[in-house]
């Protein structure tokens, strides 16, 4: 498409001569003073203005500034009969592309426009980068990758909560990243200096959870043969990180809250009290106003350390961030295995989104490594994912689904059976010419035939 240049000149002599010379070349508006000028910069939305530096009585200068404050990307060069020095300076300090003097030299006027034009498009294309950087940007932080809004509003949270010493609870289901977070508001807050101390209530019993986080002295108890540091000393000046906080024991939450109200804290088999210096985070997957209820959780831990929760959205329903992790994960399976996999085609991306991921996030990573691993081409393909992946959408697991999914399945059986025995009729039941016009192999027609029993003794032909 030819460039739009705008003429603003009340001579109609001097728009006609320009638009005669310049019409082959670019696609020509004119007006004939500065009020139309305006206007037509609005609606026509021109790529470069040719300016005249007194329009009637309407300084040009004035309609130049106008312009660059409602788009400094337009290019204008500035055009009079009266030259001088004074007026050369202030049109191109009030940001006009060049200044020339009437008559005006076509060739010379040309190569300014497309010098002009030129800036133009390089101008539209820093913007464009910029605004992808931004993007970019704005889809990750501190090593978390989202672009979607609920990622975006967990973004926000982190950067209010990071530099302040307040107790965090981030709720989500395993997999969803609640670790990332915890690691995010550490590295990204005031504490990024002084340690990162992660402990799993889930993962260590019961009785050894206590020695754990408080440490304990030589002879505390049977096997403490040794003085040990337990966690809250090891997170003295930073963060504490409680992982599945919903699988500590009442008695030890009872003791924990008693660390965070006085904070301080006395190793077992101690006399010694410590001051503690730390801030919090917890984390859960499971409902703990249901285990308060339940008499599970103490109210007054929860209230403690749930001042700001943050709640992790699973996979399945932020679906958009899908391809931007993939990617993620494919370059970080390149790097860890010498791969050189560039992407993955639109089959392949199709069903990646048409999963649900019980896993989450860390099933999506589970899923991209199979798929690296089985890839021998530059691209995943279908053929490359896991079985689950590829199952028929239409399929239903046994004992799963409504009575109407499963009499649509029905129906949709009943259907596909009609068509292969119309098309087995009409091909007198040559088979390559069926399965070419149900586009199906032949291989995958003998399955079909044999399950309706179609074409064998008995069956519906």
């Amino acid at each position: 498409m030819k460039p739009k240049i705008l003429i603003v000149d009340d001579e109609p002599s001097i728009c006609q001569a320009l638009t005669f010379a310049l019409e082959d070349s670019y696609q020509v508006c004119i007006a004939g003073d500065a009020e139309q000028g305006k206007e037509a910069v609005q609606q026509c939305r021109p790529d470069l203005v040719l300016l005249d530096l007194q329009i009637g009585k309407v300084s040009g200068i004035d309609v130049l500034k106008w312009i660059r404050e409602r788009d400094e990307t337009i290019p204008v060069i500035m055009m009079t009969a009266y030259g001088s020095i004074r007026s050369s300076v202030e049109a191109m300090r009030c940001g006009a592309f060049t200044y020339l003097t009437k008559p005006l030299d076509i060739e010379e006027l040309q190569i300014y426009m497309e010098n002009a034009l030129a800036v133009r498009s390089l101008s539209h294309q820093v913007i464009r980068l910029n605004h992808e950087i931004d993007n970019m940007r704005s889809s990750q932080y501190g090593g978390i990758i989202g672009a979607s809004m609920e990622m975006q509003n967990v973004f926000e949270l982190i950067r209010k909560v990071k530099d302040l010493d307040t107790s965090v609870t981030i709720v989500g289901e395993s997999g969803t990243g609640k670790e990332l977070v915890a690691r995010a508001i550490h590295d990204m807050g005031r504490r990024k200096s002084q340690p990162f101390v992660a402990i799993n209530c889930a993962a260590i019993p019961e009785g050894l959870l206590e020695g754990e986080l408080f440490g304990h002295k030589r002879g505390a108890f049977t096997g403490a043969v040794a003085d040990q540091r337990g966690k809250l000393e090891a997170a003295q000046g930073g963060i504490l990180f409680l992982d599945e906080i919903g699988d500590m024991s009442l008695n030890l939450q009872s003791k924990l809250l008693r660390v965070l109200q006085e904070r301080e804290y006395t190793p077992l088999g101690s006399n010694e009290v410590r001051k503690l210096d730390i801030c919090v985070v917890a984390a859960t997957n499971r409902d703990l106003t249901a285990m308060i209820r339940e008499g599970d959780f103490r109210a007054d831990l929860y209230y403690r350390l749930n001042v700001v929760e943050i709640n992790l959205p699973p996979l399945r329903d932020r679906k958009q961030d899908i391809p931007l992790l993939s990617d993620y994960f494919i370059q970080r399976y390149n790097k860890e295995k010498g791969l050189h996999i560039q992407g993955m085609d639109e089959q392949a991306r199709h069903l990646l989104l048409a999963y649900d991921y019980p896993g989450n996030v860390r099933e999506l990573a589970n899923v991209l490594e199979y798929a690296a691993i089985m890839c021998d081409q530059n691209f995943i393909s279908e053929k490359d994912l896991p079985p689950r992946l590829r199952q028929n959408v239409d399929e239903l697991p046994a004992g799963e689904g409504t009575a109407e999914k499963l009499l649509t399945s029905l129906t949709l059986a009943e259907l596909e059976k009609e068509a292969i025995l119309a098309c087995y009729d009409a091909f007198g039941g040559k088979q390559k010419l069926i399965a070419s016009h149900l586009g199906i192999s032949e291989r995958g027609l003998r399955n079909k035939l044999n399950e309706y029993r179609i074409g064998v003794k008995g069956g519906g032909v």
